[in-house]
């Protein structure tokens, strides 16, 4: 298992998306006192949409996790990895415009073999 979470970000627009999640991590991080956590790639705009992923350590979502208890447990979604995009599109969804975030290797490994 990979020590990082990669996730696949889709935005309508990338600054305002991407500094609404640099924002959030950032006060995770400060939250449960760890630093340099994630990192985000450039964009690559296609049919009016950028696209970039964000690679997060697997430890400061366990942070989380632990600091959020059984909040966190009841998050939608099956899974660590899962529950932690429903956090993160619930804290980012007010201050950006249309995104979507998933979870990178379970999109290469689609069954329709579309990545």
């Amino acid at each position: 298992m990979s020590d990082r979470i990669n996730i696949n970000v889709s935005a309508i627009d990338y600054d305002k998306t991407s500094k609404a999640l640099t924002y959030q991590l950032s006060m995770l991080e400060e939250m449960v006192h760890s630093q340099e956590d994630f990192v985000m790639t450039d964009s690559e705009f296609a049919f009016g949409w950028h696209f970039f992923v964000l690679s997060i350590n697997r430890s400061l979502v366990q942070k989380l996790v632990d600091t959020m208890g059984s909040d966190f447990d009841r998050l939608k979604g099956k899974g660590m990895e899962k529950k932690f995009l429903t956090w993160l599109t619930k804290n980012v969804e007010r201050k950006s415009p249309r995104f979507k975030l998933a979870i990178k290797e379970e999109m290469e490994s689609s069954k329709y073999g579309i990545f």
